[in-house]
């Protein structure tokens, strides 16, 4: 990987789908119908809620801030797509039932012809790699993007695992870098429940990437070789509350940001951190989580840097009914919403004009 830090030199990309033009009357939030896995109650079987992402469209939808026709529809990602980042040989591995079952923590995944598989739970999750790509770039040219999926980010180039088999984070920022001018410094700030170890192994000696990760010293991967490639780290201990930890949130953002700036901030918004999670030992309550992406938006709106956020993990019934009060909360902190259409003072951001992407402690771990 190359360690430049400045935008010369950048080399040929190959033809995607991904980076296509999206009308300014759509607002900069990214989502597709595939995303949700649902495989003869299969997905049942690991905690995650395998259809949380359309249950926070469906809310969003309830309040009137979006409709089908006012968002931008996720695309898949390619395999050229992902090897930017990942490499043939664990593609490749991903062909094997077996491999799948280890990374998705879905045993019986393994007796299931490997065509089901990539039909049922690596479909979904590559349009969700694809949505966090698209976004990227959404966020740059409007300021702010919402990948209502994504934050794969136990993934790296070589290596799954925790429900992660793509490493979207990593390839939305090497995108950006290989594409975008003027795109040069990102900054991660992962606050996600869990140690955010592979984006971590992706960067681990790009000096391009500053990484925040804020999470339980306690848990899954607990990977001290990741470790080394972040510039902030704060370890939390069990049950840490909503005083304690928004405390930590804001005084280590804004100290992130002010150490380096960058040209792009990727969010990785877990909502795992949920008191109740059955993975993620900390004692955070909704009115907290909300709070939470709140001060890191306005760190980050304040400066003027574009940010990208990812939703990642959270493993109760009630974090997809969070994230979308989250957002609305950011809609009405004056956070996101404004530049993305006209008539801003109105009560829903709606539009009937439709957003295609273009043309043509547990025995399980964690997102």
């Amino acid at each position: 990987m190359s360690h430049k830090e400045d935008n010369e030199g950048k080399t040929s990309s190959h033809r995607t789908e991904l980076y296509t033009n999206i009308p300014q009357t759509c607002m900069p939030i990214v989502y597709h119908p595939d995303y949700n896995i649902t495989f003869m109650g299969l997905e049942k079987l690991h905690p995650f809620d395998a259809g949380k992402w359309g249950k926070v469209i469906h809310f969003l939808k309830e309040e009137e801030f979006i409709t089908d026709g006012s968002i931008v529809e996720a695309r898949e990602a390619t395999e050229e797509d992902l090897l930017v980042v990942h490499t043939k040989r664990y593609l490749n591995r991903l062909k094997w039932s077996l491999v799948v079952a280890t990374i998705t923590e879905i045993p019986p995944l393994l007796f299931l012809p490997n065509f089901l598989v990539q039909r049922k739970v690596l479909r979904p999750l590559r349009t969700q790699t694809g949505g966090t790509i698209m976004a990227g770039k959404l966020a740059v040219d409007r300021g702010w993007a919402i990948n209502v999926g994504g934050g794969f980010h136990h993934c790296s180039g070589d290596r799954g695992g925790g429900f992660c088999a793509y490493a979207d984070i990593t390839l939305a920022i090497k995108f950006l870098f290989e594409r975008v001018e003027g795109i040069s410094r990102a900054t991660i700030i992962d606050l996600d429940a869990h140690q955010g170890n592979g984006h971590e192994r992706d960067f681990l000696d790009d000096r391009r990437v500053f990484i925040m990760d804020m999470y339980n010293r306690y848990i899954y991967p607990g990977d001290g070789y990741a470790k080394r490639a972040i510039k902030r780290k704060v370890e939390l201990d069990w049950g840490t509350e909503d005083s304690e930890y928004l405390q930590k949130v804001e005084l280590h953002s804004e100290g992130a940001l002010n150490e380096v700036r960058p040209d792009i901030i990727i969010y990785n918004a877990g909502t795992d951190i949920l008191d109740g999670d059955p993975l993620g030992g900390l004692s955070i309550s909704p009115q907290g989580i909300v709070k939470r992406d709140e001060i890191v938006f306005r760190a980050a709106r304040h400066r003027g840097v574009p940010i990208l956020m990812v939703t990642s993990g959270g493993y109760q019934k009630k974090t997809a009914r969070i994230i979308a009060d989250s957002i609305l909360n950011l809609h009405r902190q004056g956070l996101i919403g404004g530049e993305a259409l006209e008539g801003e003072g109105s009560s829903s951001l709606v539009t009937s004009m439709m957003c295609p992407s273009g043309s043509a402690g547990s025995k399980f771990t964690a997102v």
